[in-house]
């Protein structure tokens, strides 16, 4: 199997690029470079596409990998629900892996709150998110993604930034964004009832760790079949 960075010029791009070593690179592909996705012609599920690129290029993205029957990885965050159809879609014919986070901690996080929501009855949640200053999206995609996998088992609405005043509303999950200086990533569910809390954390130090898991992704989802993947079905939890 050989990747199709795409993306590679940018910050995480680079990472990927020099972790995965030129043996296992097909091709690197950035505008920044001077080349597009529609130069190449490679077909099958031999390579399969690295995305760090933008939401904004989902389109493109899938119409050279369902082409090209491309198995893909989509790394890239902040897809409005039309670019998130047309993803769907496309995993009807080509295996697409997509997360939120690429981290494998995170993805154990997440298998740990929702077995605390299942078991520490009717809890407060609170999650919090940290992140670089630069950072567009609020709050994180990976905040999202915990607190879509806590509703699973508990039908909660989402208040995002809490600013009203009254009483807290038992029936939601906080979520809570801060953005400072350089921060990787760092995001904190806190469970409370009156008589306890319970307190799980994950942080990120260093932005290898979201190369090293769409790395992952991208040698499990080749041996795949068409379909929608996740972290959640790369560590067998579903």
């Amino acid at each position: 199997m050989k990747i199709i960075i795409n993306g590679a010029a940018g910050r995480m791009g680079k990472i990927l690029s020099n972790m995965a070593g030129a043996e296992k690179i097909a091709a690197e592909i950035d505008i920044a470079l001077g080349n597009k996705l529609s130069d190449l012609n490679f077909t099958g599920h031999e390579f399969c596409v690295v995305d760090f690129t933008n939401h904004k290029a989902t389109q493109d993205l899938i119409n050279h990998c369902l082409k090209n029957n491309l198995p893909v990885v989509i790394a890239s965050t902040g897809q409005t629900e039309d670019e998130l159809k047309i993803i769907h879609d496309a995993a009807k014919k080509i295996p697409v892996f997509m997360s939120a986070n690429m981290s494998l901690g995170i993805a154990l996080l997440a298998d740990v709150a929702e077995r605390i929501t299942q078991n520490f009855g009717a809890c407060d949640i609170e999650i919090v998110e940290a992140h670089h200053n630069q950072k567009l999206d609020v709050p994180s995609g990976t905040a999202i993604l915990l607190a879509d996998r806590i509703k699973e088992s508990r039908d909660l609405k989402f208040n995002i930034g809490r600013h009203e005043n009254g009483k807290r509303p038992e029936d939601e999950i906080g979520i809570h964004s801060l953005r400072m200086g350089g921060e990787v990533g760092m995001h904190e569910i806190i469970f409370a009832t009156p008589q306890e809390v319970i307190t799980i954390k994950h942080e990120a130090k260093d932005r290898a760790l979201f190369a090293r898991g769409a790395l992952a992704a991208a040698e499990w989802i080749v041996k795949k079949d068409a379909g929608f993947y996740n972290m959640r079905d790369l560590l067998g939890g579903k």
